[in-house]
């Protein structure tokens, strides 16, 4: 069983208590309001388990559909509670900022183990190795996407523009794009210029995640491993494209280098090996590793091979100086942990893994969904680009930028995503030449809200959590704070926001806002996040 960590919770108590003050009087009169039917329902079911003398099945039962009072009863309830209970319901967190709750949901409701998809080229996924190894996404939003989304009537297009047009077109957007959609019918509800193509910034990361989960799957790992050519007893790292190896004493979950070697050094002992040439692999990818960018603190160099991101500090997200050549570093890191453990290495050198070389050891990442999840809440670009890559690679398209950009776009058309105009240059969204549309935003986050596609579902688990978590966790101090989820995306002079929320009556609505020539970052985000939060106390009809 997962301990939640319980100080983002703390942490998050203020917020709660300030939103369920809020909603409080609401809810009391809607419970009193339902109260006699909901009484009579509670005691036919007693009545109904007192003659049943079975346990009760863990599988889910059929049910008839319930009736018109039924639905309202339950969206109006859900919509009310939703805001106080949102910490509930998602966190709390671990100390990687993901919610616990969800994938302990997760756990009970799928109990898969991770598998590795086939492993495509260079061992680039592989099984974890012993018997608690995570299980894969489930579909978490069951109850937002049932009867709580479709118990009243969504909102009119009428009454959401004459709402969002004033705050939208406020000259400190520029020019906009913008689209809400009903998330349980995929009806438009709103939109302006929502097939302009405008640039998304991280607000791709969106569609990197779509992409990859489709085409990996959920439970799919990045596997590093360490290999031997018994002619030369050389020992290659050869880089699986896991970007959150970890050379840390506490792994935290990820795949630790100090594990890798320490298993790596008892193999070869077993084969009475104690000097050795130490060399690494990064043919897993192609290309120049360079983002069009440049060097910048915000991503490492795009390499298979890494430890920590390539960090130069303790931190585990946001910008940071980058080790230069983060492949060879990661290999000497190594190294002098095989010398802890009585093995002698050479200086590394760059090399490849032949056929004839044996698999000594290996490490796995936390499953796709993890990462992607992770990747969304910290607006993580090493691990977007590293999923760009893999789905390229899922693909059989070369392993490179352009490759991988163009593995994402074939890979949405194949969901039936609304790609025309989307021009996907990498997969963090730093690209100014990126191109996508609120159309396909909200396309993406409701195609991931589709049960026929649950290995999607982290796309929507990940998002940022108003007031709370993630990019957002400094956002949203009053208003829709806990119930906006949504990603942020943000260069100079272009700002964005693409996620869900629950309006007043609980219909599960999608969004996308596009901003390119903004004026100012806080004035734009303000602006943003205003729009947003009037969905949430949207009835809107």
């Amino acid at each position: 069983m997962v301990v939640p960590e319980l100080r983002p919770w703390r942490a998050a108590r203020p917020h709660v208590v300030r939103i369920a003050d809020a909603v409080r009087p609401r809810a009391a009169r809607a419970t009193a309001a339902v109260r006699p039917r909901l009484t009579r329902a509670v005691a036919a079911a007693t009545s109904r388990l007192a003659r049943s003398d079975r346990p009760e099945s863990p599988q889910v039962t059929r049910v008839n559909r319930p009736k018109t009072w039924q639905f309202t009863a339950t969206a109006a309830t859900a919509g009310l509670a939703l805001a106080a209970g949102v910490v509930t319901a998602a966190g709390p967190w671990d100390s990687t900022g993901q919610r616990t709750a969800e994938r302990d949901r997760a756990v009970a409701l799928e109990a898969a183990r991770g598998t590795d998809h086939g492993a495509p080229r260079g061992n680039a996924g592989t099984p974890p190795r012993g018997p608690d190894a995570p299980p894969g996404a489930a579909s978490v939003l069951a109850g937002l996407g049932g009867t709580a989304t479709t118990g009243r009537p969504a909102p009119t297009g009428k009454a959401l523009t004459a709402l969002l047009d004033p705050i939208l077109r406020s000259p400190v957007l520029g020019r906009q794009s913008a689209s809400v959609v009903d998330a349980a019918t995929g009806k438009r509800l709103y939109g302006t210029a929502a097939g302009d193509a405008l640039t998304p910034a991280s607000t791709t990361k969106i569609a990197t995640a779509v992409a990859a989960l489709s085409a990996l799957g959920a439970d799919h790992r990045l596997t590093t491993r360490a290999a031997y050519e018994p002619d030369t007893k050389e020992v290659v790292l050869v880089g699986g494209g896991d970007p959150t190896l970890t050379a840390r004493k506490d792994a935290k979950g990820s795949a630790s280098l100090r594990d890798l070697a320490a298993r790596t050094a008892a193999a070869l002992a077993k084969r009475g090996v104690r000097e050795v040439t130490l060399s690494y692999d990064t043919t897993l990818y192609r290309g120049s590793g360079r983002h069009p960018i440049g060097v910048n603190g915000n991503l490492a160099e795009v390499t298979p091979l890494m430890a920590d991101e390539a960090r130069t500090d303790d931190s585990t997200s946001g910008p940071v100086r980058r080790v230069p050549d983060p492949a060879p570093d990661a290999a000497r890191t190594f190294g002098g942990f095989l010398a802890d453990h009585g093995v002698k290495a050479s200086p590394p050198g760059p090399s490849k893994a032949t056929t004839r070389a044996t698999t000594l050891a290996t490490v796995s990442s936390p499953p796709l969904s993890v990462l992607v999840e992770r990747m969304l809440t910290r607006s993580d670009n090493d691990i977007a680009e590293a999923l760009a890559r893999h789905t390229a690679i899922a693909a059989g398209r070369p392993a490179d930028f352009a490759g991988a950009g163009a593995a994402i776009t074939a890979q949405l058309k194949e969901l039936g995503l609304p790609v025309k105009g989307a021009a996907i240059k990498d997969g963090s969204g730093l690209d100014r030449r990126n191109r996508l549309t609120a159309d396909l935003l909200t396309a993406l986050l409701v195609k991931a809200g589709d049960p026929a596609h649950p290995d999607l579902r982290p796309a929507l688990t990940g998002l940022p959590v108003a007031g709370f978590t993630g990019t957002l966790s400094s956002r949203y101090a009053d208003g829709a704070a806990g119930v906006v989820r949504a990603k942020t995306g943000t260069l100079t002079g272009v700002n964005a926001l693409a996620g869900t929320v629950v309006d007043r009556d609980g219909r599960l609505l999608a969004f996308a806002f596009l901003a390119d020539g903004t004026t100012g970052q806080a004035a734009a985000e303000e602006a943003l996040d205003k729009a947003a939060t009037v969905l949430a106390s949207c009835g809107c009809r």
